[in-house]
């Protein structure tokens, strides 16, 4: 249990230290790279990931396809009560850059909209006792619920006031949000909403970028590392285990920008061509994959290549037939 002024069982290490440099250095460059190049497919990609990442976490049975339909407003067969689970999940995860993360009163709110129809208590705090459990193992047994209240308003002054680096104060805050279980179901998934918001304030390229996905990937390792800090009273090698998942979050992401600029700029030049079609189509809407791909210089298959794929982004949209309609540029 915290005492009122809550100071966490927490050691800056090296390894903490140089975690913080490195995430620091891939932020700037994912950041650069969308400035340049940015791509709401990715984006929106990137966000049913998470979604997807974080209900399997929780045991929810659907597939990546049925969570993607679900999104897109497909009927899919499924148990009705996952279906509600990604529903939540989307709007929460589309509501959560109006959230204040050191407002209470919004992390009510989030989890009311995560856990609508799911439990009796969404929207507020557990009325009973509750615990952790990996399968049929109890890995932390909650709060007593009395005290849980109080305990979350010094979580949250806590974070407010603290001096750690966001990247440890949002990971110390996934600790103990997790410790206390404030909630009588919905209580990962909300900490990991909220661990993402508190990331997203610091900076916003968090705000698509899927740390759900590698935990889900290593979910037995995030269990145990939850039970080491629990045992040594200590959340030094929690904090350590979660930035090594943000910074593989990074990195991952990062290495597939450099890889498809590599494949682009030696195989295909698509991204010196997309600009090309961008630019003939802004000037003339009625030209045709032929006629586009003798302009450039390109074959005609090139040609519908390339249109389909902005269409599919949605930076160019047909209006009419194909004989008599036309292309509209929406964004360059």
């Amino acid at each position: 249990m915290m005492n009122e002024i809550y100071q966490p069982p927490f050691t800056m290490t090296e390894k903490i230290t140089n975690l913080i440099v490195e995430i620091g250095e891939y932020v700037g460059m994912i950041a650069a790279y969308d400035a340049l190049r940015p791509n709401p497919v990715l984006r929106r990609e990137s966000r049913i990931r998470t979604i997807y990442s974080s209900l399997a976490i929780e045991h929810n049975t659907l597939t990546l396809e049925q969570v993607t339909d679900v999104i897109n407003g497909r009927r899919i067969l499924g148990p009705p009560q996952d279906i509600r689970e990604v529903k939540n999940a989307y709007e929460a995860y589309e509501r959560i850059s109006a959230f204040d993360p050191y407002s209470v009163k919004n992390l009510l709110l989030a989890h009311k909209i995560m856990m609508e129809g799911l439990v009796k208590e969404a929207g507020s705090f557990r009325s009973g006792n509750v615990g952790v459990y990996a399968g049929d193992e109890l890995i932390h047994a909650g709060t007593p619920a009395k005290y849980v209240p109080d305990l979350i308003q010094q979580l949250f002054t806590w974070l407010k006031q603290s001096k750690y680096h966001p990247l440890v104060k949002s990971c110390i805050f996934h600790y103990e949000f997790e410790f206390i279980h404030p909630f009588s179901d919905g209580n990962g998934r909300t900490g990991r909403l909220w661990q993402s918001l508190i990331l997203q304030k610091w900076k916003a390229v968090f705000a698509w970028i899927p740390v759900e996905t590698l935990v889900h990937e290593n979910q037995k390792k995030y269990y145990e590392a939850l039970q080491s800090a629990d045992k040594a009273d200590d959340f030094t090698k929690f904090v350590e285990f979660m930035l090594v998942m943000i910074r593989d979050a990074l990195k991952e992401i990062n290495e597939t920008h450099r890889n498809k600029d590599v494949a682009i700029n030696v195989a295909t030049n698509v991204v010196t061509n997309e600009d090309k079609v961008l630019s003939l189509l802004k000037q003339d809407g009625k030209m045709s994959a032929n006629m586009l791909a003798v302009s450039m210089g390109i074959t005609q298959r090139q040609a519908q290549r390339i249109l389909a794929k902005l269409k599919e982004e949605g930076r160019i949209i047909r209006h009419g037939a194909n004989k008599n309609g036309y292309w509209e540029v929406v964004y360059e």
